[in-house]
C-alpha cells in the first residue's frame, strides 16, 4: 500500500479506503479499551486520530507507542465521531519503527520556552510553533523564486568564499587552510597567504552583489539567493553570523524603479504565504496574542499577525527621504521627552528604534526611506547631485525595523574611484569591478534583504534565532 500523507488525509478524498500512513506519535490517550492516538508527519500543523482497539493489538506494541515515537499504521479512514476533527482512521496494523523513551524524550506534552527549543534545535522542528514557523520559511523562499522567474530574472550562484569585502564592514570570517600553530611569515612579520589555498587572503562572503552587478551588466535583470556571514559580536534578538540573502540586482534601474521592485517583492511573497499557510499563520497568530495577553497593555500589538499581514499587502508603503525622517524623530513626542536611547540628528544613522518610531508610531505602515548621508553609506552608492546624499533606500517594517536595504549604484568611473580613495578601498584590487564602468556601464540598481528577516516579520518570532534552522551566533555552532 503506498503511503498518503496527512495533509492529504484531511481533504476527506480517502473516506472508507483502508490508508496507509506514517508519522511520529504527537499524544497517546485512552483507557484499557481503546486508544486515541495522535500522529503527525510534518505535512500540515494538524494531527490525525488514530482510533486503536487495545484488544486487537499487542501490549507490548501499545506500549512502544509513546510521544516522540515513529510508526506505520494502517486503517480505514472515516468521518470522526468525537470533537476536534473531521476524520480519523479505524487502526488495522501498528507497526513502531522507532521508539522514543518517554524517560529521557525531551518533548514531552506540555509547553516548552523558546530559549529551551533552542538547546535542542535538532529537535524543535517536532513542535507545532517550529512545524509553522518551518513551513512558511519554505513557502517564502519558493516565493521568492517564483516572484524573480516570472519576472525574467536570471538566478545566479555568487561565491560563497571571496577577496572582497562588499560592505567595507571588515568583520569578517577568514577562510584559511594554513597551520595555525605554525603559520607561514613575511619577511615584515605579516602572515604570507600566499602560501595558502588560494594564493591570497580570502573570507566568507557578507554579500553576493558586486558578484550579482558583474552579472546584471550582461542579462539585464539577476538575484542571488544564498547564505552570507558576518563576524559582528552581536548577541541580540535581531543578529546571527550566519543568514540569508536575497539580492537581485537590475540594469538600467533608477531609485525609484528599485524601490517599486522591492514594495511589488515583499507583498507578493507575503500574499503568497498567506494563501499557502493560511493554517500555521493562524496557530502563529494565536500564540502571538496568547503571549500579549501576559504584557502590559502599552507593550500590546494592535493588530494581530494575520491583520499586519493583510495592512501590508493591501497598503502602499509610505516615501520618505532621510532628512523628513530625521525631522520628524526630532519634532516627536518620544525625542522631546528623551525616551530615545540613542542621539537624533542629521548625518547619524538610524537605530532600530528611530525606525520602529517611524513605523509603528507615526506613519503606522511599512516606510521606504531614501536619501542618506554618504558618508553612513557605502561607496557603491550613487551620489546624489547635492553631494551630500546618495541614492539609497532603506524600507522598515513594523516590529523589526529595516527590511531592506538597496541604492542605484554609482554607474560614474570617476565618482567611484574618488569615493574608493577617500575610504581606503584599494581600487587596483578592485579592478574587476571597475571593468564593468569602463566597458558599457549604465545605469542600474540593487536591493538585498535578509530572509530572516522576513521571515520573522511573516511569522511574527521575536528573535531571528527562531526564524533559521540551525542558528550561527557568538560563542554558538551546535549541531
Amino acid at each position: 500500500m503506498q503511503r498518503t500523507k496527512i495533509k492529504e488525509l484531511l481533504t476527506g478524498a480517502e473516506v472508507g479506503n483502508d490508508v496507509l500512513l506514517k508519522g511520529w506519535v504527537r499524544t497517546k490517550r485512552g483507557n484499557k479499551y481503546v486508544n486515541f492516538i495522535a500522529v503527525t508527519d510534518g505535512s500540515t500543523i494538524q494531527n490525525l486520530q488514530v482510533v486503536a482497539d487495545a484488544e486487537k493489538f499487542p501490549e507490548e506494541t501499545l506500549k512502544d507507542v509513546t510521544t516522540g515515537a515513529s510508526v506505520a499504521i494502517t486503517g480505514e479512514l472515516v468521518a470522526s465521531q468525537g470533537k476536534g476533527q473531521a476524520y480519523e482512521v479505524i487502526a488495522k496494523t501498528i507497526e513502531v519503527l522507532g521508539k522514543a523513551d518517554p524517560e529521557t524524550y525531551p518533548l514531552q506534552k506540555k509547553a516548552h520556552s523558546l530559549e529551551f527549543l533552542r538547546e535542542i534545535a535538532h529537535l524543535r522542528f517536532r513542535t507545532n510553533t517550529f512545524g509553522a514557523v518551518f513551513r512558511v520559511r519554505n513557502t517564502l523562499a519558493f516565493a521568492v523564486h517564483k516572484f524573480f522567474n516570472e519576472r525574467g530574472f536570471v538566478y545566479m550562484h555568487t561565491p560563497i568564499v571571496t577577496a572582497s569585502d562588499a560592505e567595507g564592514a571588515g568583520e569578517m570570517f577568514r577562510v584559511t587552510t594554513l597551520d595555525l600553530d605554525n603559520l607561514p611569515r613575511t619577511d615584515e612579520g605579516k602572515i604570507d597567504f600566499e602560501e595558502d589555498f588560494f594564493g591570497r587572503a580570502t573570507n566568507l562572503t557578507v554579500s553576493g552583489q558586486l558578484e550579482g552587478e558583474l552579472a546584471a551588466m550582461a542579462f539585464s535583470d539577476i538575484y542571488t539567493f544564498g547564505p552570507t556571514f558576518r563576524a559582528e559580536n552581536s548577541n541580540t534578538a535581531r543578529h546571527l553570523a550566519e543568514f540569508w540573502m536575497i539580492e537581485p540586482e537590475m540594469a538600467f534601474y533608477d531609485l525609484k524603479m528599485n524601490a517599486d521592485l522591492a514594495e511589488d517583492f515583499i507583498r507578493y511573497v507575503i500574499r503568497y504565504a498567506m494563501e499557502q499557510n493560511r493554517e500555521d499563520l493562524e496557530f502563529l497568530a494565536q500564540r502571538l496574542q496568547e503571549e500579549d495577553k501576559a504584557k502590559p497593555q502599552q507593550e500590546r500589538q494592535e493588530m494581530t499577525l494575520l491583520e499586519k499581514l493583510e495592512f501590508v499587502v493591501s497598503n502602499q508603503f509610505e516615501r520618505i527621504t532621510y532628512t523628513d525622517a530625521i525631522d520628524i524623530l526630532v519634532n516627536s513626542p518620544a525625542y522631546k521627552k528623551k525616551k530615545f536611547q540613542y542621539e537624533v540628528a542629521w548625518g547619524v544613522d538610524l537605530q532600530s528604534e528611530h525606525e520602529r518610531y517611524l513605523v509603528e508610531k507615526h506613519f503606522k505602515k511599512p516606510v521606504i526611506v531614501t536619501d542618506y548621508p554618504k558618508d553612513i553609506k557605502s561607496f557603491y552608492m550613487r551620489l546624489n547631485d547635492d553631494g551630500k546624499t546618495v541614492a539609497a533606500m532603506d524600507i522598515l517594517a513594523p516590529g523589526i525595523g529595516e527590511i531592506v536595504g538597496g541604492s542605484q549604484r554609482e554607474e560614474r568611473l570617476e565618482l567611484l574611484t574618488q569615493r574608493m580613495d577617500e575610504i581606503g578601498i584599494p581600487t587596483e584590487e578592485m579592478w574587476w569591478y571597475l571593468d564593468t564602468r569602463r566597458y558599457g556601464g549604465c545605469p542600474h540598481a540593487g536591493f538585498g534583504l535578509g530572509f530572516e528577516r522576513l521571515v520573522q516579520f511573516v511569522t511574527g518570532m521575536g528573535n531571528i534565532r527562531d526564524v533559521i534552522p540551525f542558528p550561527r551566533t557568538p560563542k554558538n555552532a551546535e549541531f
